[in-house]
């Protein structure tokens, strides 16, 4: 998500959340290899840079993100190399590269703060613009979502991927409006969810969970954080840390499943039941159990830093688990 501070005349000293509570979980060392899956403004990359003789593999699938990296990759020439595409394609962008093992892997999901202020992108509901929602500007957008996909697909979408509870409601109310003129705009959208589903006590805008439902699904962000963790789990050498920020609830609870099963912290069974053993010997082993949360001065700094849960773990030397597609309960 990268929604940490910058400054506008100079993107590059963007300070991404959690950079401290990252870089420690990495664990730089002089000679290590780095991949930041997330590149966006560049900060983790400059920081890992900065925090040892490193070499750092930066990948964005925004080509906006690609072109603003530039002026980065001329400064650190040539320990960091910038790769349009998917995290989740992080295992064949590095081998086209040459590159086979590396030290350390950090994934920041979602949004980033460029896409989030630009309301060209049609990110968000705080400044009126199209609706679109595509991070890599290609396939269908948000408006083509709402303005054709059946009523009864709209809402599962939006409770499954937005956990939002009314999500009948605002479908029906989306396609009610469509059927008077097409939605196109991020403002008009907002405003539909509103009338749909009142504010009450929640200080949570009630058009946040629509629209967070829309860009998962538009941008397939939760098969590409399935994908992510496997690639990661592929390319990290042994010894070497994955570090994964989420910012919602249902990214934090995939990427806690994969750590727990992967690193051999499942269930204990009940007293009727027989010990649930683990499929495979452990590829992970967890730096810690639960979640890291940002302190109150980086959250009073930095309010969007609110909602911020880091998971970190170490790869160990046993062989990456075959493909199980495990987390089927919400496609996106």
């Amino acid at each position: 998500m990268s929604a940490g501070l910058h400054s506008n005349a100079h993107e590059a000293r963007h300070i991404p959340v959690m950079l401290d509570e990252v870089l420690s979980a990495l664990s730089l060392r002089d000679g290590g290899a780095y991949v930041d899956g997330t590149f966006g403004l560049g900060g983790y990359t400059r920081a890992i840079l900065d925090g040892a003789d490193t070499t750092v593999w930066a990948i964005d699938r925004d080509p906006e993100a690609i072109a603003r990296g530039a002026t980065l990759v001329e400064e650190y020439d040539p320990r960091l190399t910038l790769l349009q595409g998917r995290f989740g394609e992080m295992t064949e962008l590095l081998q086209q590269a040459g590159i086979e093992k590396v030290d350390g892997v950090v994934l920041d999901l979602g949004v980033s703060s460029p896409q989030i202020d630009d309301a060209g992108r049609g990110f968000s509901f705080r400044f009126d613009g199209p609706l679109d929602m595509r991070m890599e500007k290609a396939g269908p957008s948000a408006a083509d979502i709402v303005n054709s996909m059946d009523e009864g697909e709209l809402a599962r979408l939006i409770k499954e991927l937005g956990e939002e509870r009314r999500a009948r409601r605002v479908a029906r109310a989306i396609v009610e409006a469509r059927n008077e003129a097409p939605i196109t705009r991020t403002a008009e959208l907002a405003d539909i969810v509103r009338r749909a589903v009142p504010q009450g006590r929640s200080k949570i805008d009630p058009a946040t969970r629509t629209f967070m439902a829309l860009r998962l699904h538009v941008n397939g962000e939760l098969d590409e954080l399935e994908a992510g963790l496997r690639a990661a789990e592929e390319i990290l050498a042994p010894g070497g840390r994955l570090v994964v920020v989420s910012f919602h609830s249902l990214e934090d609870r995939r990427v806690k499943l994969f750590m727990q099963e992967r690193g051999g912290a499942l269930p204990a069974g009940s007293r009727h039941l027989p010990p649930t053993e683990a499929k495979h010997p452990a590829s992970f082993s967890l730096l810690r159990r639960g979640a890291e949360k940002p302190g109150a001065d980086e959250i009073q700094q930095n309010p969007r830093a609110r909602s911020a849960r880091l998971r970190a773990a170490e790869r160990t030397a046993a062989a990456a688990w075959p493909y199980e597609p495990q987390f089927g309960r919400a496609t996106s």
